[in-house]
């Protein structure tokens, strides 16, 4: 779903009116308006994903609907349970076509099959399939009882997270879906607007704009300065439209009475690599761990580095079908395993900030730069150490006050001071974010929203993913 088109919110509205409606016309029947009530919640699910297309709608049902039936089989029979890594593999065969398939056939093996390059991918699929996937090991694992067809079908749809998460759990979400009864909470829907509000403008006031600056520097491959500019900008862009999807979303399920899971704990306050992992994405990292990193035997093994490498290059290829996401994964699992082996080292955490940051943001270079010659130039030029001259950056100055007007410094300092405000409420366990709820910030956040965000808006980024 696209929070920020108008059409996803009159089809919200509408909806959520045709659903009053019909809770005031059975309004007397207690059990019958629960009942109602998920009923409606699956039928604006539905339409919701439909909505958003064909190939995503049919995708979500054929891993959503197929998960369950096979699940249905294996518990109604336990000599079934062998065909689990069938389940799995049936589970990600769709991934699998739309987005790997081309990059595992034609660049790696080089078979050159026209058929199956540029497919798109249906949106949210890399998300909703790895929901699934978590859901079949918890059940088989955990020998739990399948939900009912309907309850299972609001946990795998509900339209707030399903295209770019989080990727909700079993035992965190699916409880909620098996009581969700629609009760209108003022206080909880004052905070689910608040949320709202800190999404959009995270997404239309600074991911929207930072994402034309991005456009306009990404080109610059001969001065060092523009590169580390081009990924600053493009860094602050993806936390800033990935975290606002993830308050809207978080923000639409408070309205409806549902707790989904803070996807972001200000990342970029980390002090270290494992720090920002846990961070960063926060529910995608814990499936990793959960379903991958440890059945590989974790930090057991003396073979722990090389789990890391393999967790990290895979949460390369969840990002993108491409060698510069592989070699993204890479440097994140090749610093955090050199984290750990150097972990008897006491460093400052103003320097393990730095440090962390550095790494950060020069890997978001292999996230954005597609184009295996450029990004090799640019690598070249960021460990050429003349290419820091005095003359390149003022070379470099001239184009980024050129750049827009100027915008990239404004941008910039706007991003320096929301993540100083992120620093007053930075914890390990606790709320973060709490600052900007407050209501002189939720006033200066709409003003500049309405003011500063771009006429047309940019699609989230991990849409695509």
């Amino acid at each position: 779903m696209n929070f920020t088109d108008f059409t996803f919110w009159e089809v919200l509205i509408v909806g959520c009116l045709l659903w009053m409606v019909g809770r005031l016309v059975i309004s007397r029947n207690t059990r019958g308006a629960g009942t109602f009530d998920k009923v409606a919640l699956l039928s604006l699910d539905l339409f919701l994903v439909a909505n958003v297309g064909v190939p995503t709608f049919l995708s979500f049902l054929t891993v959503s609907i197929g998960t369950y039936l096979w699940l249905f089989l294996i518990t109604r029979d336990s000599r079934l349970k062998w065909t689990a890594p069938l389940l799995f593999a049936f589970q990600l065969s769709p991934l699998f076509y739309f987005k790997y398939s081309s990059f595992f056939l034609n660049d790696v093996c080089h078979a050159q099959i026209p058929s199956i390059k540029d497919l798109i991918i249906p949106a949210g699929l890399s998300f909703y399939t790895f929901q699934k996937v978590a859901f079949a090991v918890d059940t088989l694992q955990n020998k739990l009882p399948l939900p009912k067809p309907l309850d299972y079908l609001n946990f795998a749809g509900f339209f707030a997270q399903i295209v770019a998460g989080p990727i909700e759990r079993r035992a965190d979400l699916l409880p909620q879906m098996e009581k969700f009864k629609l009760r209108w909470d003022l206080q909880r829907i004052n905070k689910g607007l608040n949320l709202i509000i800190l999404g959009f403008f995270f997404k239309a006031c600074l991911a929207d704009n930072l994402s034309s600056l991005v456009v306009a520097l990404r080109a610059n491959f001969e001065n060092v300065y523009l590169i580390w500019a081009t990924n600053l900008c493009f860094g602050f862009q993806i936390y800033f439209d990935f975290a606002g999807y993830s308050f809207i979303a978080l923000g639409l399920g408070k309205v409806l009475g549902i707790e989904l899971t803070l996807n972001f704990r200000s990342p970029y306050w980390s002090t270290s690599i494992q720090e920002f992992w846990r961070r960063w994405h926060v529910t995608l990292s814990r499936w990793f761990r959960d379903y991958l990193y440890i059945p590989l035997g974790g930090g057991r093994t003396r073979f722990w580095f090389l789990n890391i490498l393999i967790v990290f290059v895979v949460s390369g290829l969840w990002h993108g079908a491409g060698w510069n996401f592989i070699l993204w994964g890479f440097i994140h699992g090749m610093a955090l395993g050199l984290e750990r082996i150097l972990k008897f080292l006491k460093i400052h955490a103003f320097l393990g900030w730095l440090s962390t940051s550095l790494i950060v943001f020069f890997a978001w270079m292999f996230f954005y730069e597609t184009n295996g010659e450029m990004l090799a130039k640019k690598v070249s030029h960021l460990f050429t150490l003349k290419a820091y001259a005095l003359k390149n950056w003022n070379a470099a100055y001239d184009v980024m006050m050129t750049t827009e007007t100027g915008l990239i410094f404004v941008m910039l300092g706007l991003c320096i001071l929301v993540l100083l405000v992120e620093l007053c409420d930075r914890s390990d366990d606790g709320p973060s974010y709490s600052p900007f709820f407050r209501f002189e910030c939720q006033a200066i956040m709409l003003v500049l929203t309405f003011f500063l965000a771009p006429v047309k808006s940019n699609g989230f980024i991990y849409f695509s993913f």
